[in-house]
């Protein structure tokens, strides 16, 4: 394997990551870039750092003309250190406030704005540009990168995807029953996959995984079998 990764760090691959919430994306994506030696790149986080913002301003998140009003007002920025992304907005460092339920169903509402796409577009590509990044979201195959060299959509039965995201609340210190991380999934779900701007949708040429029953690290084992098979 050690001269496979030698190969593919030389060649520089983007490879991207697509799936729901709740699949594992986030953990496979930081162990399959540590793995290759390569850059994670969270697009979700920015869109997190945006509906943080939004929610900052006092402004509705579902007032996309409001929404496209304050783009130009913000600066976003990640910063990697030891493979481990901080986010700013306006020079703070909001890292830490981007994972409660709140700002999580809000950027699910912000990221149907086509104005917020736009403006995070080649962001989000001038960080991949130089390949050696894994690229995790919802549109990376599709939209983001589609000529990446490696794509892989994830899956997961909706129960299991609930309960490993009620995990990771509590785990972050936010209370809240099962049943309302199941709810606001599902709702979630549906403004993803229904919204008119590069929906969730695997790319046609995505390689599917179920992660129902896989650890992060048998996903991964899988993933580098297919990276291996590509060069």
């Amino acid at each position: 394997m050690g001269s496979v990764l030698q190969e593919k760090q030389a060649t520089r691959l983007i490879v991207a990551i697509d799936g729901p919430a709740g699949v594992g994306k986030s953990t496979v994506a930081k162990l399959l870039a540590s793995r290759l030696g390569y850059l994670y790149l969270d697009t979700g986080a920015l869109y997190r750092a945006t509906a943080w913002a939004i929610i900052e301003s006092g402004r509705d998140q579902a007032d996309a003309a409001a929404v496209a009003a304050l783009l130009p007002t913000l600066s976003l920025n990640m910063q990697y250190h030891q493979g481990v992304a901080t986010v700013f907005v306006n020079g703070r460092d909001v890292s830490s406030e981007l994972r409660t339920p709140r700002v999580s169903a809000a950027a699910s509402v912000v990221s149907a704005i086509p104005a917020v796409r736009a403006w995070l577009l080649p962001l989000q590509r001038q960080i991949g540009q130089g390949g050696a990044v894994v690229a995790e979201g919802r549109d990376m195959g599709t939209k983001v990168f589609p000529s990446a060299d490696v794509k892989f959509f994830l899956e997961a039965d909706p129960t299991v995807r609930a309960q490993r995201r009620h995990r990771e609340l509590v785990a972050a210190g936010h209370s809240g029953a099962l049943e309302e991380t199941s709810a606001e999934l599902t709702s979630r779900d549906t403004r993803d996959r229904s919204r008119s701007i590069a929906p969730l949708a695997p790319a046609e040429d995505a390689r599917f995984i179920d992660t129902s029953n896989l650890s992060a690290t048998d996903v991964v084992d899988q993933m580098m079998a297919v990276i291996a098979a590509t060069l």
